[in-house]
């Protein structure tokens, strides 16, 4: 009986799998990256203090987002002039729903730190620059 149910299954699999090729590792998702801000202590007034989050805007969609923090303040390092978490955290838009991974997130503490921030990762120039230029 048991010769009988080993004859009866089948040979060989036949499933397929769609993998490109090109890939160096097929398994290792990559999702888009976003600058994150963690706001503390002067920076923070606007809201509850015992809130801790991180502020990004979605790739995707445009939208505003915001997540819990996680990662202790301590593991952050001071690089390029600001306290970083270069690691960061993947996430999901609340908006689109679409992953994203919010990294480097940079922590602001005070006013000065938050119009500095501003000024380094702002796309565009104020118009008073361009006019001192010429």
């Amino acid at each position: 009986m048991l010769a009988a149910c080993i004859e009866a299954a089948p040979i060989r699999i036949t499933s397929l799998v769609d993998v490109d090729l090109k890939e160096a590792n097929p398994m290792e998702r990559r999702y888009p990256e976003v600058v994150g801000v963690r706001r503390t202590g002067w920076a923070a007034l606007d809201r509850d203090p015992q809130e801790d989050t991180v502020e990004y805007v979605c790739p995707h969609c445009g939208k505003r987002g915001q997540k819990n923090a996680r990662r202790e303040r301590t593991l952050y390092h001071f690089t390029d002039g600001f306290l970083q978490d270069l690691q960061g955290e993947v996430t999901n838009c609340r908006a689109c729903g679409q992953s994203l991974r919010v990294v480097p997130i940079v922590m602001l503490h005070d006013q000065d730190e938050t119009r500095r921030f501003e000024a380094v990762f702002s796309d565009e120039l104020p118009a008073d620059a361009h006019k001192s230029a010429a």
